[in-house]
């Protein structure tokens, strides 16, 4: 008997497997090894090393000068009690381009690299900002389908553009859930091929009516960045970002099996050089000197669209109805690289804050604490 059923189960496994592979759900073995197997309920900001990568490559590292009064003052006692509920890795303030604090939690150094999730959307359109100014691509009023023939022979896929995709416009068929593991953003993350999880996936409204966050529409611009190229889209970043920048460290951008990055998520670096991506917003595109990236497009990138009421540019969220401006690269589970233009600051966040909460238009309530007490704790 008990040799009949364990046969049993041992089939009814078989066929679970084979049907998996069948409807193309085998990333949910991925996933599983990734997650549960390693004491994890989901991703996590340290789930980097567990993926094939490419290294963005650092130049000549130019450190951050700290403030005359760097860490001498501390974080306000409601800020310090928020951040450490939220599991909280890193807390960066730079106030004037100088590194005038910097906080870490749960074993975090300056050293340590954690996943940057969708902050990299913002990464990514960067790079195809700079493709536009280098000529490599024409403009993102470009159609995606001349980079993609068949999506000329898609329902609305013959309008959809750049512009369409780095605004979050494109109308994908496409439910941004990060709990089911057998809807699309699973299968990115955790499947071989970013071909199969994004492309030719189809529409549900005519690109550039409707105002939705979809991580689809950061991959597939991140497809059309990748024609555009005779190199991977690492190397770019390593050649017109990190090197620039003086970043202190090499990063690694997660790619999927064939070597396509993951555009949508995943650049795995330090916060000192996350900072470094906001203050070159705060420079207007410039840095050490250099125009890094042309400023008529880094203030396209923090115009808020109409579309998404005034909550989103280009990769970009923007809260211009808070007391204090501030626009934001934003990742899951908190990750934040905040610049707040009037106080001349960049604040950097990183985590794993789970209990999120979001204002009427999507943004979540955290960023403006930050904002507030910083702002209020940290003047001239």
């Amino acid at each position: 008997m008990l040799e009949k059923t364990l046969k049993g189960i041992l089939v009814a496994i078989a066929a679970l497997i084979a049907l998996a592979y069948t409807f193309g759900y085998d990333y949910l073995f991925k996933g599983i090894r990734e997650t549960y197997l390693r004491g994890e309920s989901g991703s996590s900001i340290d789930d980097g090393s567990y993926f094939k990568s490419h290294t963005i490559v650092k130049g000549q590292s130019i450190p951050w000068i700290k403030d005359s009064l760097y860490n001498q003052k501390a974080l306000p006692k409601n800020l310090v009690e928020d951040l450490k509920q939220s599991k909280t890795a890193s807390f960066l303030i730079i106030k004037n381009g100088k590194l005038i604090h910097e906080q870490y939690w749960d074993g975090y150094t300056e050293t340590s690299k954690t996943n940057s999730f969708s902050m990299a959307k913002a990464v990514t359109v960067m790079l195809v900002g700079k493709a536009v100014e280098q000529k490599k691509i024409k403009s993102f009023d470009e159609k995606f389908a001349g980079f993609f023939e068949n999506y000329n022979n898609v329902p609305f896929g013959k309008y959809l553009t750049l512009a369409n995709l780095a605004e979050m416009e494109a109308g994908l068929n496409w439910n941004e859930d990060y709990n089911n593991p057998f809807l699309p953003n699973a299968k990115a993350y955790y499947g071989n091929s970013l071909e199969k999880a994004v492309l030719l996936r189809g529409f549900k409204d005519q690109p550039g009516t409707q105002f939705e966050y979809q991580s689809g529409s950061t991959q597939l611009l991140g497809f059309a960045l990748r024609k555009s190229l005779d190199k991977t889209i690492a190397e770019y970043a390593s050649e017109t970002l990190w090197q620039p920048l003086g970043m202190e460290q090499n990063a690694d951008w997660n790619t999927d099996d064939f070597g396509m990055e993951k555009t949508f998520c995943c650049i795995n670096s330090n916060s000192r050089d996350f900072a470094k991506l906001g203050q070159l917003f705060l420079n207007n595109g410039e840095f050490n000197g250099k125009q890094i990236l042309n400023q008529q497009f880094i203030n396209k990138m923090r115009t808020p669209t109409q579309l998404s009421e005034g909550a989103y540019g280009m990769g970009l969220w923007i809260n211009n109805d808070a007391p204090i401006k501030h626009y934001y690269f934003r990742g899951l589970y908190g990750q934040y690289i905040i610049v707040i233009p009037e106080k001349d600051m960049v604040i950097v966040r990183t985590g794993m804050d789970k209990r999120e909460t979001f204002d009427d238009k999507g943004r979540p309530v955290q960023v403006t604490l930050y904002v507030n007490e910083v702002a209020k704790n940290f003047l001239d």
